[in-house]
């Protein structure tokens, strides 16, 4: 997450207080969880989550530090970006040099922290030093959680995890109850399971993470995605006719129109409508931020255009201007 700055408020209830002046992000991992209604996340979305927090890890680690706190709601989409940033970094410290005894959040806690803490209750020294595999811990039940759409805070401090962490995995992969189960996700699995290894010398670090075979497979976004992560592009469905494709005019006149409505709520910096497959008969619109597609989006959802119900979502920067148009998923 990007600091802009840092200023004093001099009118705080209890003194002076410093303030942290940060970047607006949005949706947290957290509230796509509860939007998730129990079903887990898309491939693409734990797909796109895993290797943005793995690569933010990689960098704070080379740098030497330990994030200590990582958890679905200290993970938020950056709609400008277009990726998942880390928040939080309140119990983060450098690595050989913990200054906090109490480190992470109950049921992201590493095994080596949770003794650390134990420890530090009862007046104790721990002999083993917490490291930065502690934050692979945490993103390992954080992708668990995204894959099956269950809180696991008590599956994960139970003896039966700790006994045999590995068969609980294999479980909630197999699970006809689990959505995702019928797509082969045997690399996710591995990759999770790397992370969760109660020795801390086991563990993957986020570099060597990164190299797992799941970040090949090109998954597609949901339409469920494409709604709940904001983007600078917005993308319009239900709006054309293939009559209206094939009439010059009336698809001149209707491209017009859906500018002039557009612009509405933000300079548009470009508008494609494909007359071909993929992508034939949706319209795409490019705003100068995401501020502008958002407020387009929550305004043009419903509207009826040319007697029909608009759909509006948004759709990845990086795929539009590659100009790759996933088909239409409704």
């Amino acid at each position: 997450v990007t600091l802009y700055g840092v200023f004093t408020n001099h009118y705080s209830a209890n003194g002076p207080s410093r303030c942290l002046l940060l970047e607006l992000l949005d949706i947290s991992v957290s509230e796509l969880l509860l939007h998730s209604s129990n079903q887990g996340c898309s491939m693409w979305m734990i797909q796109h989550c895993a290797r943005d927090v793995l690569e933010a890890l990689a960098f704070l680690h080379h740098k030497g530090y330990v994030h200590a706190d990582l958890k679905p709601r200290n993970i938020l989409w950056s709609a400008e970006e277009e990726c998942f940033k880390l928040i939080d970094f309140g119990l983060s410290f450098k690595e050989g040099n913990q200054d906090v005894k109490y480190i992470q959040t109950d049921g992201y806690r590493a095994p080596e922290a949770e003794l650390q803490n134990c420890l530090a209750q009862a007046g104790l020294q721990s002999e083993t030093e917490c490291t930065s595999a502690v934050d692979l811990w945490s993103l390992g039940v954080v992708l668990l959680e995204m894959f099956s759409g269950m809180k696991l805070k008590h599956t994960v401090q139970s003896q039966e995890w700790k006994t045999n962490s590995s068969a609980i995995i294999d479980r909630i992969f197999a699970s006809e109850g689990v959505v995702n189960s019928a797509i082969p996700a045997y690399h996710l699995r591995d990759l999770i399971k790397s992370m969760l290894h109660c020795d801390q010398g086991k563990r993957a670090s986020a570099e060597k993470a990164l190299c797992s075979p799941f970040f090949s497979i090109p998954f597609a976004p949901h339409i469920e995605d494409l709604v709940m992560l904001p983007t600078p592009v917005l993308r319009l469905l239900n709006v054309l006719s293939d009559a209206s494709l094939q009439c010059e005019e009336e698809y001149e006149d209707i491209l017009e129109d859906i500018r002039e409505e557009c612009q509405k709520y933000g300079p548009v910096v470009s508008l494609l409508i494909p007359k071909e497959n993929p992508g034939k008969g949706q319209v795409f619109v490019e705003y100068a931020n995401a501020g502008d597609s958002k407020a387009a989006q929550k305004m043009l959802t419903g509207k009826i255009f040319d007697g029909k119900f608009v759909v509006a979502t948004f759709y990845p920067l990086s795929a539009y201007k590659r100009g790759y148009l996933y088909q239409n998923l409704l």
